[in-house]
């Protein structure tokens, strides 16, 4: 796991498993966990990495619903989970969904760990804000690649947490509606142009003119996506095997 501090109160870890970024956001006396790594191994690390910054949690946040974003709660699992309102409402009507999907990669993965329990979520209100020491951190809605979600912005420090959307790694998965995935890019837009550092679900911290030039890579992606779906081409940096399978699912959830 590669860790990286890109602010006084921001520290970023980064999985080996498909990339996935954890980010700890601290100012004053609290610090918020928002998604997390993968593997057991650097779940177990969290721990380590706050105490030796000498900060103590305040509660854990998941950007949105897919197993691969609420696994903290194995190594805090008294911590509040705060969610937006269309994840914890995804969390109620696909109970142990997460568990099941968890479950058959550890399989494939050959892993093992600790069961994964969500219990009660925190549903917080999006577009919305939440305080975190002297600051606040906004919330803002961000569906389209799922019917659920919020991006992260922490304005006092330039950090951008948007979820899987903007991925140095990834093209739009598109598994809610390329009408909703489209119009939150037009509301990340503005915060990508504002923000220093932009933390996407998969890739690692990018800085604002890079996730600018592929936030608008992925909006002509979409937009022939939507008008001539065969027309559609994939990124140059973003078109190995992987990203042809996730156009070809694209291309068949239209049908």
């Amino acid at each position: 796991m590669n860790v990286v501090a890109l602010h006084p109160g921001v520290v970023v870890a980064r999985s080996v498993f498909w990339q996935t970024t954890c980010t700890i956001i601290h100012d004053g006396d609290e610090t918020f966990i928002v998604d997390s790594p993968v593997f057991p191994d650097e779940l177990d690390a969290l721990p380590a990495i706050l105490q030796q910054a000498e900060w103590n949690l305040s509660g854990l946040l998941a950007t949105h619903g897919d197993w691969d974003h609420v696994l903290a709660r194995t190594v805090f699992p008294d911590a509040s989970l705060g969610v937006a309102e269309t994840t914890a409402a995804r969390l109620r009507g696909e109970p142990g969904a997460a568990q099941r999907e968890l479950r058959k990669e550890d399989e494939y993965h050959y892993v093992q760990r600790k069961p994964l329990k969500l219990g009660e979520v925190q549903a917080l209100p999006v577009p919305g804000k939440l305080e975190i020491g002297e600051q606040e951190l906004e919330l803002h809605p961000a569906t389209g690649h799922t019917p659920d979600g919020m991006a992260i912005w922490a304005p006092f420090a330039g950090v951008l947490c948007p979820g899987d959307y903007i991925s140095p790694v990834e093209i739009p998965m598109v598994e809610d509606s390329i009408s909703n995935y489209l119009a939150t890019l037009n509301v990340l837009e503005p915060l990508v142009q504002e923000a220093e550092w932009v933390v996407s679900g998969h890739g690692g911290p990018i800085k604002s003119d890079q996730a600018l030039a592929i936030l608008r890579e992925d909006v002509t992606y979409l937009q022939a996506l939507q008008s001539d779906p065969e027309s559609a081409k994939l990124p140059i940096a973003r078109s190995d095997g992987q990203q042809k399978k996730i156009h070809a699912d694209n291309l068949a959830r239209l049908v």
